[in-house]
């Protein structure tokens, strides 16, 4: 059976070469989230709520309404795509967070965004 309040959370991360810059332990990675609905009822997703964590164990927090300045309202099967970006001091870090959902019928539901690796390929020297 399936859940009423359930939204699934993919990402793909991606590091930006071009706009990094390691000499001035500048790192910038941009994602693609795409939020499902996977759940029996139609929900909103109201807010976010980001932990941000680099490779010194530097914790930044963003809070804020909606994403890239969308709610996006999600029938049952419906997705949305957004793709945005974070920048860490050290070359590596991970992201993890969630989302608060609002459902038609009042009910209130976070949604938890899986932890993911913010990383450089693996280059040979």
């Amino acid at each position: 059976m399936m859940a009423a309040y359930e939204f699934t959370v993919s990402v793909a991360p991606q590091y930006l070469a071009d706009q990094s810059d390691p000499d001035r332990d500048n790192y910038v990675f941009s994602y693609t989230i795409t939020i499902k609905n996977t759940g029996t009822v139609t929900a909103q997703l109201i807010s976010r709520h980001w932990i941000i964590t680099d490779a010194k164990n530097q914790v930044q927090e963003v809070k804020g309404l909606g994403v890239v300045g969308h709610q996006p309202l999600l029938q049952p099967g419906q997705s949305f795509e957004y793709s945005s970006g974070s920048s860490l001091t050290t070359p590596q870090g991970s992201m993890k967070g969630s989302y608060f959902c609002v459902a038609e019928d009042g009910h209130q539901f976070d949604v938890a965004i899986p932890e993911f690796v913010l990383s450089p390929p693996r280059t040979l020297h």
